[in-house]
């Protein structure tokens, strides 16, 4: 970090910093400018470890940055969607909010770090919502986590007309259901403990020829199999995408496409 790329900043700003899908390399030219020039660089974590927006930033973080680890009180130990649950992540995204804001108040600048893009379903927005009525925020975009698994994948998400649909994962059987019955394409994330639930759904609406997982998309230990060849458990940063058909049905399924890939 030099003085004069730290008096670019505007004083008291608060960056949301997209880090991309997991390939440092997939970070943007501004998201790696930003993140160097500002003092304080914040980043969300789990008990015991970085964060994945943080290693996926480690390569430009010098020793000379204040970092601010912010680790979530709760992963799986409560149902997320249980009243403890949503009291214990709220009052901590209150908590971290102030943390910021008290550096933000001083003059200084933060750099929140969030893997794939930070409006993305991304952990940025919750302090975002709580400070930029308050302070100065910009965000910065980066390759969303879906666009990384969808490159690593033979055929093409979308083609022609087809309409993208993201579905969560956590949705109940009835919502997944019907949301997949009416996309042309889809992408259905935040998948881990849920796997089962959705492998289910697409099974029961005959899409699982179409359908591929990937794993840990953009980095070394990325895993793409057909859904079919799919592992029984999957991590949070696990995904299934159905690519689209063009409304003419010639596009290869999973399976026709895995082995045109071998043959290659």
């Amino acid at each position: 970090m030099t003085d004069i790329a730290s008096s670019a900043l505007g004083p008291g700003t608060l960056y949301g910093i997209g880090t991309g899908p997991g390939d440092p390399e997939l970070m943007t030219l501004k998201a790696v400018r930003l993140l160097r020039a500002c003092p304080v660089v914040a980043y969300f974590a789990k008990r015991g470890g970085p964060g994945q927006a943080r290693r996926i930033a480690a390569s430009h973080l010098d020793g000379t940055h204040e970092e601010v680890p912010m680790v979530y009180p709760v992963t799986t130990e409560l149902p997320p969607d249980s009243p403890a649950y949503a009291a214990a992540i709220e009052g901590f995204f209150d908590e971290q909010a102030e943390r910021l804001a008290a550096l933000l108040a001083a003059g200084k600048s933060v750099a929140v770090l969030n893997e794939g893009d930070p409006f993305f379903y991304g952990s940025y927005m919750h302090l975002h919502l709580r400070l930029a009525h308050r302070f100065r925020v910009e965000v910065v975009p980066g390759v969303p986590s879906i666009l990384g698994c969808a490159a690593q994948l033979p055929i093409p998400l979308t083609i022609r007309d087809d309409v993208l649909s993201v579905i969560p994962g956590t949705l109940g059987e009835v919502e997944l259901a019907a949301a997949l019955s009416r996309a042309d394409a889809a992408a259905v994330m935040k998948l881990g403990g849920n796997l089962p639930k959705v492998r289910r759904v697409i099974e029961s609406l005959g899409l699982t020829h179409r359908a591929w997982y990937v794993e840990r998309g953009t980095t070394e230990t990325q895993r793409v199999h057909p859904l079919a060849e799919a592992p029984d458990v999957a991590p949070y940063f696990a995904m299934i995408l159905i690519p689209g058909q063009g409304k003419r049905g010639d596009v290869l399924t999973a399976p026709q496409a895995a082995k045109s890939e071998v043959a290659e």
